[in-house]
């Protein structure tokens, strides 16, 4: 498949579609050639950029569930924010409002579910793993 017909997220090295902003990430290509969302080296660092902010939820903002996580990620203005998570929910097998403790298990399997939400296709488990090993 040609690069021109991946998704904008998976062109990127940006499995998450984070837009542009003032937080630097390991691995991010300063200036991007989007406009509007951040670029990667490779596909590692953009899951990398995607842990490390959720991380930074769980960490400072008390965001435990996956409601409360996509809920910030996600906002109702721009999404469709309860499909949202029920898709990362019904993917991770982890219900929207238990609380999770961000480990390795449950991480790999929630950011692979954003990424099929974000990109429309299943996530290559290798670069989720590799974004992982990078935290």
């Amino acid at each position: 498949m040609k690069n021109s017909n991946l998704p904008r997220g998976l062109r990127n090295n940006n499995p998450g579609n984070i837009r542009i902003n003032n937080d630097l990430f390991q691995g991010e290509v300063r200036p991007s050639r989007d406009k509007e969302f951040k670029q990667f080296k490779n596909m590692a660092y953009g899951y990398r950029a995607i842990f490390r902010t959720l991380l930074t939820y769980y960490r400072i903002y008390r965001l435990e569930t996956i409601r409360q996580m996509i809920s910030r990620w996600a906002p109702p203005k721009e999404n469709k924010t309860e499909a949202y998570i029920k898709a990362v929910s019904d993917y991770s097998g982890i219900a929207a409002d238990d609380f999770i403790s961000f480990n390795r298990e449950q991480m790999i399997r929630i950011v692979a579910g954003m990424s099929r939400v974000e990109n429309g296709r299943e996530a290559d488990m290798s670069d989720v793993i590799a974004g992982w090993n990078l935290l």
